[in-house]
């Protein structure tokens, strides 16, 4: 079945990947980037099936026009696909307050206005699907990158939040949580900072790695653009999917150690209810 897709963050890596993937599937697709001139090509190759729109997710304003777009070019939206985001890495010290709040406003709050510029629509349509960007470091806290953690968290549970209100109306809500993808988002994207050797064991290690993990990590995003046209074409799609080898293998990790913890902890944690 055709759907109507919006995409933020169109411009390249996983973005990039999705918009030609749901195009070459036949979809039709409102890519959206800061500078649409950078879709110039997609526009040139599919045509009146795709509409390349200027967007900055942390602008209100912008989130509601691209939205009227996809009402005005396709006559309404399906699904739309909240990826726009980046993340540097530095020590929490180190980190400037305004760069915090640059990263959260445009990870976590560009979601959540994007997804408030279209829950009307999908609820007049009761149906649709929000495909929500986290990322592991939205399960598991990432070294040297707190804010962008901070942010991803933040998605996780805005989305979790999200997906039990939109079900009753009849709309999906996915949360994807990628791992290491080759993309520019470990490379031009992202400044790395060493920072200071009191924190050099994880901060400097985290962009040593990354300068070391660009163009090898395991992920296609070619295949996870598939994996996620696959998970709008359902049903019952899951609320979460991780998307790769290594976010499998470090979230599985993690979430096992969090119940031995809990399991450990458990006496003191519930001697704090009033007694029976």
């Amino acid at each position: 079945m055709t759907q109507r897709w919006l995409i933020t963050g169109s411009s390249r890596g996983l973005g990039r990947a999705l918009v030609e993937a749901a195009l070459e599937a036949g979809h039709r697709v409102v890519a959206t980037a800061r500078d649409p001139s950078q879709l110039n090509d997609v526009v040139a190759r599919y045509g009146e099936a795709v509409r390349a729109v200027a967007l900055d997710v942390t602008d209100p304003v912008a989130a509601d026009a691209a939205v009227r777009e996809a009402v005005a070019a396709f006559g309404g939206l399906d699904v739309l696909v909240n990826n726009a985001g980046y993340g540097n890495v530095n020590s929490v010290e180190d980190t400037p307050l305004d760069d915090f709040r640059r990263q959260i406003e445009t990870n976590l709050f560009g979601t959540i206005i994007m997804t408030k510029a279209a829950i009307a629509l999908m609820r007049e349509q009761r149906s649709g699907h929000f495909i929500q960007f986290s990322s592991v470091g939205g399960r598991v806290g990432a070294p040297g990158r707190a804010p962008y953690s901070a942010a991803k968290w933040g998605v996780e549970g805005f989305s979790e939040v999200l997906a039990q209100e939109m079900a009753l109306i009849g709309v999906r809500v996915t949360i994807i949580e990628p791992g290491g993808f080759r993309t520019d988002f470990a490379g031009a994207s992202t400044s790395l900072a060493e920072g200071r050797a009191e924190y050099d064991a994880v901060v400097g290690k985290a962009a040593r790695m990354q300068r070391e993990y660009d163009g090898r990590q395991p992920g296609d995003p070619a295949r996870a653009a598939r994996a996620i046209l696959q998970v709008a074409a359902m049903d019952a799609p899951p609320l979460r999917l991780a998307l790769g080898s290594d976010a499998v293998s470090v979230i599985e990790r993690v979430e096992h150690a969090r119940l031995d913890e809990l399991a450990r902890w458990r006496e003191l944690s519930v001697s704090t209810d009033f007694p029976a």
